[in-house]
């Protein structure tokens, strides 16, 4: 019996510390988290998955046309956009579910002159399952492995994109 004991409470070590030090990162919304993988359509209906950009760096972005500090931040993600482009991609993922009046978002789209992928979370699973997204707008950075590296809840300038991006080159 005393053996039997013995090979349950190593057997149960054993496990614990393969699954604090060995197993695969959690999937979390927090920094040191797997970023959770998914499928949005853009706005011309084509489908986009974050794994789409394995082995590459993310710059993730929730935003509404609402939202006045998403408004604020716009030109400087198309900014990063255009000057990282090759180093980073950058998704931006419209919060459709919230949207009062679905025909301004490619309005806005257009009058930002935004060329990044615009994703829609018609159902908000993504943005609010997934993400735990609760204010706008929330941005992460993840890195070639997919983990995130940054979250920021409210806008973000081009310098504050570029130190993150200096830091999962």
């Amino acid at each position: 019996m005393k053996k039997f004991v013995l090979i349950v409470l190593a057997v149960a070590l054993g496990w614990g510390i393969y699954n604090t030090v060995i197993a695969d990162r959690s999937v979390g919304t927090e920094v040191g988290d797997q970023a959770a993988d998914f499928t949005l359509e853009t706005m011309e209906g084509k489908e986009v998955g974050l794994s789409d950009y394995e082995g590459q760096p993310v710059f993730l972005n929730f935003w509404a046309t609402w939202c006045p500090p998403c408004e604020e931040e716009m030109p400087d993600i198309q900014q990063f956009s255009d000057e990282y482009g090759e180093e980073v991609a950058v998704l931006s993922v419209n919060f459709t579910k919230f949207e009062p009046n679905k025909e301004a978002i490619p309005k806005f789209v257009e009058s930002h002159d935004l060329t990044f992928p615009i994703l829609m979370d018609r159902d908000g699973k993504v943005g609010e399952n997934l993400y735990q997204v609760i204010s706008m707008p929330t941005s992460f950075m993840i890195d070639r492995e997919g983990v995130i590296r940054q979250k920021r809840v409210g806008p973000l300038t081009l310098k504050d994109m570029e130190g993150w991006l200096d830091q999962v080159k």
